[in-house]
């Protein structure tokens, strides 16, 4: 191993999601230095996105910072910067953040970068359907619901305030049923009695899946029941039906029978299949693992590379034994991880082959409605819901967020309010915005390192 400033082995952690933070804290009090390198300054407790796009919660409670959480780790350092490059025969890793681009030499490495959205290869489809992965999203996607009531106010042809008031959802998994049953409430019940022109509770909210089944990892029983839940909840639910385009007015459907329509629809949302980070890939190539269509690296029984035992991948990244990408596998497998480091330091034997130990699948549909399915043990409707509130609860990170969290639910399940409505432009269109301009505007408007001079405005207008 290599020397070090203090002299002890370097852990470089790549991610500050449930894989990484959970590595980091496993590593609290082991003799080595560890790195964690976020592409976000916080962790993201990513099943309750829906509820900061839908206005139940802010953003700061599900996404506190990542140097607040590790804070009392005296070892640990976290920074911001994406990772771009690892170099396995070097054994470094290269971020950037702001035209700024940093080296980091490791020892032991854990790569836990995650998954991103999916747009199975048309992902032209982004600009008008955001996907659910990040803050920047779950914003956006609120300014363009809340947005869409408002604007329906001021339409002056019914055939507008249609278009304005139809959300589609696509993908009838976890998140999509999650959001599409949120919609579904919060123009049933909150904005009800909030508009003079348009009555909010004609709104259309529609749930899309090429699948022929709601929630199909639950099994059939629960995804029967979820179904006929999100039906009385006001969704409708359309099976057998694949999205082969988007645009800024509608979608369009191809249906099991190969007949192709179109709904009108002003908001669209993504909530259909996953594609790991960028990073997989290129660790396959260094390390000739191989990597499947979603882009996760097959690893070896030990979460390590073939010929790199010192290369531990964790979370939604790796392919091994079909394990599902949920935050379990994560949280495991950062923690397998973790201890295989521990006990390569102390001389002891590898503890033995990763297994995982599924605890079971929730998803809340409705106010008081969920369903879970704990393997033989499976339940639905309010003891649901009541397990589904605990659990989230317990893995809120911080004791600030859980009480704030337990407020704000007090407010959207017993009440009819949402406490998170403010929507502005910034939120709706930031995203495309910034695409548009192109790195370029890192290098005139931030203070980090530039290749063009100071003095030049790369966007083409002047400095805000």
């Amino acid at each position: 191993m290599s020397d070090t400033s203090s002299g002890r082995p370097r852990v470089v952690i790549i991610g500050s999601g449930f894989g990484g933070l959970f590595a980091a804290q496993a590593l609290r009090k082991a003799p080595v230095d560890v790195t964690v390198i976020g592409k976000t300054s916080h962790h993201l407790f990513q099943p309750l996105l829906y509820q900061v796009a839908t206005g139940i919660l802010s953003e700061g409670e599900i996404a506190p910072a990542t140097r607040e959480i590790l804070r009392r780790h005296e070892n640990t350092r976290v920074v911001l910067g994406e990772v771009t490059g690892i170099d396995l025969a070097a054994r470094t890793v290269t971020s950037h953040v702001l035209g700024r681009s940093t080296v980091h030499p490791y020892d032991e490495l854990i790569v836990a970068a995650g998954a991103g959205q999916s747009y199975f290869g048309n992902d032209r489809f982004a600009e008008f359907a955001p996907g659910m992965k990040s803050i920047d999203d779950a914003l956006e996607l609120r300014g363009r619901i809340f947005g869409a009531f408002e604007l329906a106010e001021l339409a002056e042809t019914q055939e507008e305030i249609d278009r304005l008031l139809t959300f589609v959802v696509v993908g009838a998994g976890p998140t999509g049923v999650e959001m599409a049953g949120q919609i579904a409430e919060l123009a049933h019940r909150t904005l009800r009695r909030d508009f003079r022109r348009i009555d909010p509770t004609t709104a259309r909210v529609v749930l899309l899946d090429a699948a022929p089944a709601v929630l199909p990892s639950f099994g059939e029983k629960l995804g029967g029941r979820a179904r006929r839940q999100l039906n009385q909840t006001g969704v409708e639910v359309q099976l057998g039906a694949m999205v082969t385009d988007v645009d800024a007015d509608g979608i369009e459907i191809k249906d099991a029978d190969g007949q192709v329509r179109r709904i009108n629809a002003a908001t669209k949302i993504w909530a259909a299949g996953v594609q790991a980070s960028p990073l997989g890939r290129l660790l396959g190539e260094q390390s000739g693992a191989e990597v499947d269509r979603a882009g996760r690296v097959a690893v070896q029984s030990d979460l390590t590379l073939p010929g790199h035992p010192e290369v531990h991948v964790v979370g939604d990244m790796i392919a091994l034994d079909k394990l599902p990408g949920v935050a379990q596998v994560a949280i495991q497998g950062a923690r397998y991880s973790a201890e295989a480091i521990k006990r390569r330091l102390a001389g002891k034997a590898p503890k033995g082959p990763f297994e995982y130990h599924d605890k079971g699948s929730m998803a809340t549909i409705s106010r008081f409605h969920a369903v879970v399915d704990l393997g033989r043990l499976k339940f639905e409707g309010f003891i649901a819901w009541l397990m589904w509130l605990a659990l989230h609860l317990f893995y809120i990170v911080g004791f600030k967020s859980r009480i704030t969290t337990v407020l704000h639910w007090l407010v959207s399940f017993l009440g009819r309010g949402r406490s998170q409505r403010v929507a502005t432009q910034q939120q709706v269109y930031g995203r495309l915005a910034l695409e548009h301009v192109g790195p370029g505007f890192e290098a005139s408007k931030t203070g980090g390192p530039k290749t063009t001079p100071a003095d030049v405005d790369v966007t083409g207008r002047a400095s805000a």
